[in-house]
């Protein structure tokens, strides 16, 4: 029997543990990938601690590519394309059963009540256990929306991309930003930087980045950013305010994209935005905490404030026609600053929680 190693979460706030479960065989539709590179998403991070409810133990990530061993009878990527054994792929990361109230009667899939997603719904213990990417192989179901990724585009910016640049163009189609705007990226992480991209690739005139540490934000000047702010040398927000104010006008941004994932920057943001603009709550999937607020900012101010929950697979389509932009290719590529092997993914999310590095990834 061939055995593949997987490194899986058997408790919250526990290191991840190396175990070896049976390469299954593949069903019809299914699809048997042997992992080249996963990302660790700050998301798996948050896991880790037990910020979110998933069944345990669990194979993470959900930020994969790999390249395909067997196929159940005949199997077409998004497409409509015949797949074959060999070929580079990514897929979305979750999947929605498109027949419940969310996905038929509101048209909203991200918010499917049947969703399930690799690397974080499905326990290890249940068969066919490999559903993760911290894993040798993935076995990807019969639903999964696959992409052929184009030779000319790097594992590394795919991976370097991760979900942050799928979930960062679901977000901009709530709040949009448009030619001409000042936006304010609130964090310098993965979805941050994602951000940056984003809003400069839909014409944004200026774009200000809040974060740390400090080469964080230089990575965001070489993704475009025209200003950073950093909040290890000014911690206090009413000064941050000030200096930022001074930099788009006494009116503040048109668009603000929260994608720090701490609740206090979230009313920091409103404060930071024009009479009139527009807000976006991207960074808060992991249950941090409560924060108070002051809901008088938002009639005050007229704000236009969405949340936006993970991607369709339509937005990692994107995120590949992107990716085939050699300038932004680069840039993705350049996040990734660490690989580890899967003996060591521990090792590799230790590194990813104290965010000394760039993109952390396991390569089985």
């Amino acid at each position: 029997m061939n055995l593949s190693k997987a490194a899986v979460l058997a408790a919250y706030r526990q290191p991840l543990e190396l175990r070896e479960y049976p390469v299954p065989g593949v069903c019809p539709g299914e699809v048997l990938v042997r992992v080249e590179m996963a990302g660790i998403c700050g998301t798996d991070v948050h896991l880790c601690d037990g910020e979110l409810n998933i069944p345990l133990p669990v194979i993470l990530g959900h930020e994969t590519v790999g390249t395909i061993q067997a196929i159940g009878g005949s199997k077409k990527d998004w497409h409509g394309t015949p797949l074959a054994p060999g070929e580079r792929v990514t897929w979305a990361s979750s999947i929605a059963c498109g027949d419940c109230y969310y996905c038929r009667l509101k048209r909203q899939p991200t918010r499917c009540l049947s969703r399930k997603a690799y690397g974080i719904s499905y326990s290890a213990d249940e068969a066919p256990h490999l559903r993760g990417g911290y894993a040798q192989y993935i076995l990807l179901r019969a639903e999964t929306a696959i992409f052929r990724i184009p030779d000319a585009v790097s594992s590394e910016s795919v991976v370097g991309a991760g979900c942050a640049l799928t979930t960062v163009l679901h977000g901009v189609e709530h709040t949009l930003v448009e030619l001409g705007d000042t936006v304010i990226v609130q964090g310098a992480g993965p979805v941050g930087l994602a951000a940056v991209a984003v809003a400069i690739q839909s014409g944004a005139a200026k774009v200000i980045v809040i974060g740390a540490p400090q080469r964080r934000l230089e990575l965001a000047k070489e993704f475009g950013a025209h200003a950073v702010v950093s909040v290890e040398e000014i911690p206090d927000a009413a000064e941050r305010k000030a200096l930022i104010l001074a930099d788009t006008g006494p009116y503040g941004a048109d668009v603000v994209l929260e994608c720090v994932g701490r609740p206090s920057a979230v009313p920091e943001g409103w404060e930071l935005c024009r009479d009139g603009g527009r807000c976006l709550v991207l960074g808060q999937y992991a249950n941090s905490g409560d924060i108070a607020i002051n809901p008088h900012s938002i009639t005050r101010k007229q704000l236009q404030i969405s949340g936006s929950w993970g991607f369709e697979p339509r937005h990692v389509d994107r995120a590949i026609t992107l990716l085939q932009n050699p300038h932004w290719q680069e840039r993705f590529c350049a996040e990734v600053t660490h690989r580890f092997p899967l003996a060591q993914a521990d090792e590799a999310m230790q590194m990813a929680r104290r965010q000394q590095a760039g993109k952390v990834v396991i390569t089985p």
